[in-house]
């Protein structure tokens, strides 16, 4: 699938440390600003630009893309993602793996694997995807709370790197299937360091009360230490930990490593035993809205290093980090198209062809986004609107509370920025509605990474009442 379009301009530069290309002031009675490219560059792709009053990511043109491929369609900018990859890649850590929650698919595995990252993987769906792909095992990282054994399985079957081990049931099952596979595995031990982040409960994972690794209080994650680096079948490599995601400010981060270097040295000074490899996870937060500030990658590697360096000698340890939606969340776009503009008493509802099916995180997170038409320049007076979506829920919201020109009409399309992260791997068939396609668009070209699903894709599961033979295999 491609475009005749004009070669791009050059990509943007990614905004400084901390910085916001432009002051943007809240609208009024507090709602968020609609805002284009030129107005807020800081949660639209690189390549984004406004040209005759349509949107153009990559040198494709927003408008002819949806007449080709319909909406509601994800779109990614390859040169944002491949430019963000090699920020985390100068950032100063030995090691960056990509997470591939944020979005995975197997064009997205080839760009991986071509900026030279290691991978993330948290199921056997992901570690085959990858490693059918032609992903070198060696550079997998599988992560998980309750890995099941046929992932451990499959982690030893395929030679996969390292395994972060998050109990003790899994320490004692990873080392009976590697026993028996007659190779050693490695492993980190997942550990709760008890800092909390300053961010959405439901992404904090770093207290010492969460359903993720071994908390360094009560001799928990000692105890587990100890398991992993006795059983036989294992290799105890490294430590890892993750105190949650969407994270801007870099105190937690220095606290957090602080406390594993501790972890660390206890190890060393109680029983002997030598880590060398830490791996401090991801979460560095990206704009949504106009005027948030992004984190840096070298500023999160510095507070990291920072945090090391108060306990442990730096040049002793290997640090790891595991970004995935700082690398590819400014990437991706949502475009849709608008059904129906609907006044209310008090907001005006926007109701747009997709909605929670395929952008979960509003309900899920209260998450918040900006958005703007990207078929036409739209000058009305702000209204106190609401993007929706054509579920059969009330809080089936795309773009809540946002001050969208006056004018936005019935067929425009309208774009929601910053949605290459946990948009796509999140989608639903809720109301039987198929999950929208994905394309990359570069250079004037646009490709086909995800296809659309269709009815026939749905129906395609359906068993109609199949019997299942209990004495037989699943079917």
């Amino acid at each position: 699938m491609s475009s005749a379009h004009a070669a791009p301009p050059a990509p943007r530069q990614a905004s400084a440390a901390g910085s916001v290309p432009a002051a943007h002031e809240a609208a009024a009675d507090g709602l968020a600003p609609a805002a284009g490219p030129e107005e807020a560059p800081e949660v639209w792709p690189l390549t984004a630009r406004t040209v005759g009053g349509e949107l153009h990511i990559g040198g494709v043109s927003l408008p002819a893309l949806a007449e080709v491929c319909g909406t509601p369609l994800y779109v990614v900018d390859e040169a944002d993602f491949r430019e963000r990859a090699r920020q985390w890649r100068v950032s100063g850590a030995d090691r960056v793996h990509y997470a591939s929650k944020a979005f995975l698919c197997a064009e997205m595995v080839r760009w991986v694997d071509a900026e030279r990252l290691h991978l993330d993987v948290c199921s056997e769906g992901e570690l085959e995807l990858a490693v059918g792909t032609g992903f070198d095992p060696a550079r997998i990282v599988l992560h998980g709370n309750n890995k099941l054994p046929a992932e451990l399985a499959a982690a030893v079957r395929h030679g996969v790197g390292v395994v972060v081990v998050d109990c003790l049931e899994e320490i004692e099952r990873l080392a009976a299937l590697s026993r028996a596979a007659g190779r050693v595995q490695d492993v980190y031990l997942r550990i709760a360091p008890g800092v909390a982040a300053d961010t959405h409960d439901y992404m904090a994972t770093g207290s010492d009360d969460v359903k993720f690794g071994f908390p360094i209080s009560g001799g928990h994650a000692e105890r587990a230490a100890l398991a992993a680096h006795r059983a036989p079948g294992l290799r105890f490599a490294g430590v890892h930990s993750h105190i949650g995601s969407q994270i801007v400010d870099t105190a937690g981060l220095r606290t957090a490593a602080a406390r594993i270097a501790g972890f660390v040295r206890t190890l060393a000074e109680r029983h002997g035993i030598t880590v060398t490899e830490i791996d401090l996870g991801g979460g560095a937060g990206i704009p949504y809205l106009p005027g948030r500030p992004r984190l840096r990658p070298a500023d999160a590697v510095a507070a990291l290093r920072a945090g090391i360096a108060e306990v442990l000698d730096p040049r002793e340890v290997r640090l790891a980090v595991e970004p995935g939606r700082s690398m590819i969340g400014t990437a991706g776009v949502t475009l849709y198209r608008i059904g129906v503009v609907k006044d209310g008493l008090r907001r005006r509802f926007v109701s747009v062809d997709g909605g929670m099916s395929d952008a979960l995180r509003p309900s899920l997170y209260a998450a918040q986004y900006t958005a703007w038409t990207a078929n036409r320049t739209v000058t009305g007076p702000p209204r106190h609107s609401v993007v929706v979506g054509k579920h059969c829920e009330s809080g089936d919201v795309v773009v809540p509370d946002i001050a969208l020109p006056g004018d936005v009409a019935v067929g425009d399309l309208l774009a929601v920025p910053a949605t290459g992260a946990y948009h796509h791997v999140m989608a639903s068939n809720y109301n039987f509605q198929p999950r929208p396609a994905v394309v990359a668009v570069a250079d004037g070209r646009a490709r086909l990474m995800v296809r659309r699903e269709t009815a026939a894709d749905l129906l395609a599961r359906d068993a109609a009442g199949q019997a299942v033979d209990l004495e037989g295999s699943a079917p």
